[in-house]
């Protein structure tokens, strides 16, 4: 009778460790030394199985069979503890990780703040100070008398007076662009509207925004760093792709904000990322520092194609 009880904890034990095992695969995303080790587990649970079954059928109560059998609880009983410890190292390497994600995004998060507060700063030391002063320029030029002036010396004032509105007019683009009133003021969707806007009158791309958004604001962080990697992928379409069109979507779902990227330019070995200089690692770092995802998709004459998710 001991012998049968002692053997049917043995076969409670085994079963318990190769659940828990087996548990564990997908984080051992499903390595094959895991799935090997489960399968033992399970092996060795239908082999205390099967002696309990001999045992109960044979009615055998022998003291070679007592030993046989506390010794197969105390090994079922060290892999079942074992289990539940690997279980616990699994858990608590999970922790660390999750507390590494974290502490980078954090660490991305500050440095993305502290540039876009320098960003600010030049911009507004741009926009308060030099455009006064060009501004100033501009007023003593137009108080000159051009009548008693000869046709070269009014040619030049002329001249002068054009590169003057020129420099106002690139000093509140490049204040615009380090940082956009619009996006501060009215939100993602008007912020990248006017960009891509400007982008259309200046260049030969067709750029179709389509958005769900209707007007709705998010954290600044959010907003901001998602203008600046449209605004990068737009120059990388430009610089690299030969597109002529481009295709860019916002939509929010489901606590999530997704954004998605494609052009139909020449595309690119995703493979020799790295030697194109192109800036995608720090779109990844941005996206990271928001706890998002993002995938990509790239080939020789087939154009580009970016998806980028963040949760809200």
């Amino acid at each position: 009778m001991f012998i049968q009880i002692a053997l049917l904890i043995s076969v409670l034990l085994q079963f318990g460790a190769f659940f828990i095992t087996i548990s564990l695969i997908q984080r051992t995303k499903f390595n094959v030394s895991w799935i090997m080790i489960s399968i033992g587990f399970f092996l060795m649970a239908l082999r205390r199985l099967s002696e309990l079954i001999d045992i109960i059928n044979n009615s055998q109560d022998s003291v070679q069979a007592h030993i046989n059998g506390w010794v197969a609880v105390l090994i079922s009983l060290l892999m079942f503890i074992a289990s539940i410890y690997i279980r616990q190292i699994f858990n608590l390497q999970g922790k660390i990780n999750k507390l590494r994600k974290e502490n980078e995004a954090k660490v991305l998060s500050a440095i993305i703040k502290t540039e876009e507060k320098e960003r600010k700063k030049f911009a507004k030391e741009l926009h308060d100070g030099l455009g006064p002063i060009l501004s100033s320029i501009k007023m003593a030029i137009s108080a000159i008398n051009k009548s008693v002036l000869g046709k070269t010396n009014k040619q030049i004032i002329d001249k002068t007076e054009n590169t003057v509105d020129n420099a106002i007019i690139t000093i509140k683009e490049i204040s615009n662009n380090l940082s956009p009133h619009i996006l501060e003021g009215f939100g993602l969707e008007k912020a990248i509207k006017t960009f891509t806007d400007t982008i259309i009158t200046k260049e030969d791309l067709e750029i179709i925004l389509s958005s769900n958004l209707n007007g709705k604001r998010y954290d600044y962080n959010i907003e901001v760093i998602l203008y600046r990697i449209i605004g990068e992928l737009i120059t990388n379409t430009l610089k690299y792709a030969s597109a002529n069109k481009v295709e860019i979507s916002l939509f929010d779902y489901e606590n999530k904000l997704e954004m998605f990227y494609s052009d139909n330019g020449i595309g690119f070995d995703l493979k020799n990322i790295k030697s194109k200089g192109m800036g995608l690692s720090n779109i990844d770092s941005r996206v990271k520092s928001l706890d998002g995802e993002m995938e990509m998709y790239s080939k020789h004459k087939q154009g580009f194609f970016l998806k980028i998710t963040l949760p809200l």
